[in-house]
Parts: structure tokens; C-alpha cells; sequence
């Protein structure tokens, strides 16, 4: 199905490192940025092995990678960004993982959930897909459901303030080419770009912009935009029961 106008009111992005935004689905949080769409980032690791140079230490490569995450998400229109400072390249989906996770959507109420695709191993015969990827995307799915929306589970944050909350939908990036929603990018191409060499740790000398160009217009092939990202959708709870639990 193509989708390129649906806009939620708030949504939450949640990946792994530093960059995987950029790589992935900028293109769709500042989209939904420029509709008006409140937008979160949660990043779980900072990105501290991503930097080859031993001269630096995890901490400063840390801080630079921070750094640069941050400048990405301002130039996308992004509303906060939040940093869980997980081991890099060692990234595991705890029960406490989950927990911090569940508090960070019962805090921020995201209509959606954006995060990577946990059963992707393998993409074509050149790419193993990182395992910190994995298990940000299955921390991010079982905070989901049932746990952000279930006032029985981490009774704690009830008493905290933060109350069960239930999101619409969760969009999972689709990067082995098995999308089912294509979100039109074309306007803010260039936005993504912009926000992709922000990460000047990892862009170096090299220039992203024929592979992003390609990427978003083999997603848009066949339908009418030029570029895209592509996106298997799950829909948690329906408009009926959405509207109804926001006061629709």
C-alpha cells in the first residue's frame, strides 16, 4: 500500500546508533516534522565503537557521535532527542531495557512508533545485519505491546505519573525491500541528506548522495513520487478504538 500523506501527531523513533535515522527514515520524521508532527528520537547507544581511531576513547568517541546525532536531528525538525548510552556493538534486550523503553513512550505518548526491523538478518549476500539493530528493534516491539499499554505491568511508572499508553501504529523499516507502505519523501530529499553528513565521524570524505537518491527511488518506483521510504506497518489499535481512547 502507498501511504505518503498520513501524518501523526507525535511520533517516536527508536534505533540503535547514531546515523541509523539518517540511513533509514529521516526522510519520514522530517516529513512529518514539516506537517506539524512532534517528533522523538531514542537513541539506546551513542554510537562508542563507531569510530576506528584508538586514539580516542569510547567516551570521546561517544560525545562526538552525540554530537553529530543531535545536529542531524535539528536539521530534521526533530523535537528532542534522547540518549540511553547503552554499551555499543553489545546492545542486549533486557527486561530492563524494555523497562526504560516502556518509560520513555508512556513519557513522550507517541501516536507511532518507528523502529528497525528485529528478523532482518541478512540483506542481499553482501550484509549481515548488526545485532544491536536486532535488539533495538525487538526492545522497541515488546515495549510496544503489550507493556507501554498495560497499567499491570511496571506498576512503578503508575506511580510515577506515567500512565499506560497505547500507540496507533508502529512503521518498521523496511531496508530489506519487503515494504508495504511507501512514505513520500520528494520535498525533503534534501533534508535528509543534510541530516545524513551531520555525521561527519562516519561520512568522512565520502559522498551519500547518489546511493540515497538511488535508494529513495527504487522505494518509489512504480508509484507516483520521486523518492520514498518504505515501511511494514502494524497497526495496533484502530481508528475506532484510537479515537475513542483519545478523546476522539
Amino acid at each position: 500500500m502507498t501511504n505518503p500523506i498520513y501524518t501523526p501527531k507525535s511520533a517516536m523513533f527508536i534505533v540503535a546508533h547514531p546515523d541509523d535515522i539518517e540511513f533509514g527514515c529521516a526522510g519520514t520524521a522530517a516529513r512529518w516534522a514539516k506537517a506539524g508532527a512532534e517528533i522523538s528520537y531514542l537513541l539506546l547507544t551513542s554510537g562508542d565503537v563507531g569510530i576506528a581511531d584508538i586514539s580516542l576513547t569510547r567516551a570521546e568517541a561517544s560525545a562526538t557521535r552525540e554530537a553529530e546525532q543531535s545536529a542531524a536531528a535539528e536539521i530534521a525538525g526533530v523535537k528532542e532527542v534522547v540518549y540511553f548510552r547503552e554499551p555499543d556493538g553489545m546492545l542486549e534486550n533486557t527486561m530492563g531495557l524494555r523497562k526504560r523503553v516502556v518509560r520513555e513512550i508512556r513519557r513522550f505518548r507517541p501516536e507511532v512508533v518507528v523502529c528497525l526491523d528485529p528478523t532482518l538478518v541478512f540483506m542481499g549476500d553482501t550484509y549481515i545485519n548488526h545485532p544491536d539493530h536486532r535488539a533495538a528493534g525487538f526492545a522497541a516491539i515488546e515495549a510496544v505491546f503489550p507493556a507501554a499499554g498495560q497499567p499491570h505491568i511496571f506498576q512503578d511508572l503508575e506511580a510515577e505519573g506515567l500512565t499506560a499508553h497505547k500507540v496507533r501504529k508502529v512503521y518498521v523499516t523496511a531496508w530489506g525491500g519487503d515494504g508495504t507502505t511507501f512514505v513520500d519523501i520528494s520535498d525533503v530529499i534534501d533534508v535528509k541528506l543534510a541530516a545524513l553528513r551531520a555525521h561527519a565521524s562516519q561520512i568522512k570524505e565520502w559522498d551519500p548522495e547518489p546511493m540515497v537518491r538511488e535508494w529513495g527511488a527504487g522505494a518509489a518506483k512504480g508509484k507516483e513520487m520521486v523518492y520514498a521510504e518504505s515501511f511494514k506497518v502494524i497497526t495496533v489499535e484502530d481508528d475506532e478504538t484510537w479515537a475513542k481512547l483519545n478523546g476522539g
